[in-house]
């Protein structure tokens, strides 16, 4: 049975997210160590306490971020009615000015800006994308796990890459031996490794007899190690669910009703519980309690809320079960989470909100040495931004008038003023000459 995961190299990756999954690496690691002290040696373990970690320490996040979307939601009508105000202005461009003039006066009402909401989402993804290269690329961040695929390695021998079991296993793996410098790359190995079925461990073993026989410092044999810190309620963690179920219904693998019924069950609970997560998590958003005809946001939101957990059933189906398990854990784990949080966002006050919001505000403005903002009509700010611009423009239309006055003027005294021979003179002459004939052959 082969696994449908394609190859990533054990190379950490580089960039922003580099530093970020080296320390959610580390966190992963600790957990494993600390499960290790009970006797405990399970990646699935340690994925779904690893999850609930990076849940409580990304939580202040997740508070604020949805405390603006309640505080959208409150405002959205009002910013809605402006975009109502200017439909069909598009390409008028004073318009498109005053329409964003309106919304930013909005905002400041309630003391936030256009990107308030964003900004912790754009904190999280960074986070988000670094947890899941952790969780596809296990040994490559936590040492432990790493430490048994070493003491496999160890006990290949030298030459391994030539044995012809070693490249056939790696041939199903769709890493071929001509691919990959085996014998010079120790985490290409690893990685070929860690994808291993217990049936390619069983080839492995009776190709290098030495790697059955090798034992951890617990004195366990590390095969059987690798393998239970692999299981996870029957599941082979380097299996994916799609392979287990059509091995059971082939009559290969050894796959018992039980263990293809978990793995069913990981992508309908993954597409379940994402789609009842959302469900929780939009019912403080902007859009949540509007009709589709009023925006076209909703019913796009709608149709997202549908097709990413169909989505995400998809991709467990073919993805290794360990992301499913995450997948699962964290969907589950943002349930429990939003039950809180949005019993808590019913006691939240709009008007203390704002005032705070305000008073954040003001404390900005102070450091830029501007006055301080205050909680007003939207009308009233409004008045005082068309104000601002009328003088604006009274100032600019002045000021082309004032210029235009200097110009006539200087051609006025430049004409009537030019000296005697001068090019000028002569071009009065010649204007004069035929104004009088043109006044001449008018009669």
């Amino acid at each position: 049975m082969n696994t449908l995961v394609g190859a990533v190299l054990l190379t950490r990756t580089g960039g922003i997210l580099g530093p970020i999954a080296s320390i959610l690496g580390w966190v992963m690691d600790r957990l494993f160590a600390i499960t290790g002290v009970f006797g405990i040696e399970n990646i699935g373990l340690c994925i779904i306490l690893f999850t609930i970690v990076v849940k409580l320490l990304m939580l202040p996040l997740t508070i604020k971020q949805q405390k603006s979307s309640k505080l959208m939601a409150v405002m959205q009508p009002e910013i809605q009615a402006i975009q109502k105000k200017y439909k069909g202005k598009e390409n008028d461009q004073k318009a498109m000015m005053m329409m964003q003039t309106e919304t930013k006066a909005v905002y400041e009402k309630y003391g936030t800006s256009m990107t308030g909401g964003c900004l912790p989402l754009l904190i999280q993804l960074p986070i988000i994308l670094a947890l899941y290269r952790v969780i596809y690329n296990i040994p490559a961040y936590v040492n432990t796990v790493r430490g048994y695929y070493e003491t496999v390695l160890a006990n290949l021998g030298t030459g391994f890459a030539g044995n012809a079991t070693f490249q056939a296993l790696a041939e199903a793996q769709k890493m071929p031996v001509a691919n990959y410098d085996y014998a010079n790359n120790a985490n290409a190995v690893i990685d070929l490794l860690y994808k291993f079925t217990s049936q390619q461990w069983d080839q492995l073993v009776g190709a290098f007899p030495a790697v059955g026989e090798a034992v951890t410092e617990t004195g366990v044999h590390v095969v059987d190690a690798i393998a239970n810190m692999q299981n996870f309620f029957g599941l082979n963690l380097a299996y994916t669910p799609l392979d287990i179920i059509l091995n059971f219904f082939n009559g290969t693998g050894n796959v018992g009703f039980l263990t293809m019924i978990a793995a069913l069950c990981i992508p309908l609970l993954a597409g379940g519980s994402q789609w009842y997560s959302t469900k929780l998590i939009t019912a403080n958003s902007p859009t949540a309690n509007q009709k589709n005809g009023d925006d076209p946001s909703a019913s796009m939101m709608k149709s997202m809320n549908v097709m990413m957990p169909l989505m995400s059933v998809f991709f467990c189906f073919t993805f290794a079960s360990g992301i499913g398990i995450y997948w699962v854990a964290q969907s589950v784990l943002t349930i429990i989470q939003q039950v809180f949080i949005n019993a808590h966002l019913k006691n939240v006050d709009i008007d203390d909100m704002v005032q705070k919001n305000i008073e954040k505000t003001n404390k900005k403005r102070a450091k830029k040495g501007l006055p301080p903002t205050r909680v007003g009509n939207v009308d009233e700010m409004m008045k005082k931004l068309q104000e601002k611009e009328e003088q604006e423009e009274s100032r600019r239309m002045e000021k082309i008038a004032k210029s235009k006055a200097q110009v006539e003027e200087s051609n006025r005294y430049y004409n009537e003023n030019a000296k005697p021979g001068s090019l000028a003179a002569k071009a009065n002459m010649v204007a004069k000459y035929n104004a009088k004939h043109e006044k001449g052959g008018k009669k």
